[in-house]
C-alpha cells in the first residue's frame, strides 16, 4: 500500500515525469470553449438610506425625550450641590431581581424630604435627583421611556 508520503520519497524512480508529480497526475484536459463574460448595462441601485455605519448603529432617539420634566424653578440662584448628587449615587437602584423598587423609592423619599430650598418646590428637587439614583438596567429603562408628561410620582 502506498501513501502520499511514500510517493514523494527520494528513492522513488519513475520514468514518467507527469506521474511523479501528484498535482499534475489528476489534471484532465477539457475541450470546452469558455466564452468571455459580458456585463449587461443594469440600472444603478442606490440605497434609500444614505446614513453611515456609525449612524446606523446608534440607538434611535426619535420619539424619546427626557422622561422626567422638571417644572420651572422660580428661585434666582439655585443649584444642586455636588454632595447631594453623591448621596443619591451612594445607594443606586440597578433593577436587578434582588433589588426592591419599593425600598428604593422609600429611601429616596426619606432623603429628599429633608432637602428644602427657598422658592423651589420639593417635587422639582425630587425630579432632578431621581435619575442620579438609578444605574444599570434601571437607568437604561428611564432613558428609553417616552415622554408622557411630568412624572411626579415621587411626591
Amino acid at each position: 500500500m502506498r501513501t502520499r508520503s511514500s510517493s514523494n520519497l527520494v528513492g522513488n524512480s519513475s520514468s514518467n515525469p507527469t506521474t511523479s508529480n501528484p498535482k499534475r497526475r489528476n489534471r484532465r484536459r477539457s475541450n470546452q470553449r469558455v466564452e468571455p463574460f459580458a456585463l449587461e448595462e443594469s440600472p444603478v441601485v442606490t440605497m434609500a438610506d444614505q446614513r453611515t455605519m456609525a449612524e446606523l448603529l446608534r440607538a434611535p432617539t426619535e420619539g424619546y425625550a427626557e422622561a422626567i420634566v422638571v417644572p420651572p424653578i422660580l428661585a434666582e440662584h439655585f443649584e444642586l450641590k455636588h454632595s447631594l448628587i453623591n448621596m443619591m449615587t451612594s445607594d443606586q437602584f440597578f433593577g436587578l431581581e434582588k433589588d426592591n423598587p419599593h425600598d428604593h423609592i422609600r429611601w429616596f423619599n426619606k432623603i429628599t424630604s429633608t432637602i428644602k430650598y427657598k422658592d423651589v418646590p420639593n417635587s422639582a428637587i425630587k425630579l432632578m435627583l431621581f435619575p442620579f439614583s438609578l444605574a444599570g438596567a434601571a437607568r437604561l429603562w428611564l432613558e428609553k421611556e417616552p415622554l408622557v408628561g411630568n412624572y411626579v410620582f415621587l411626591t
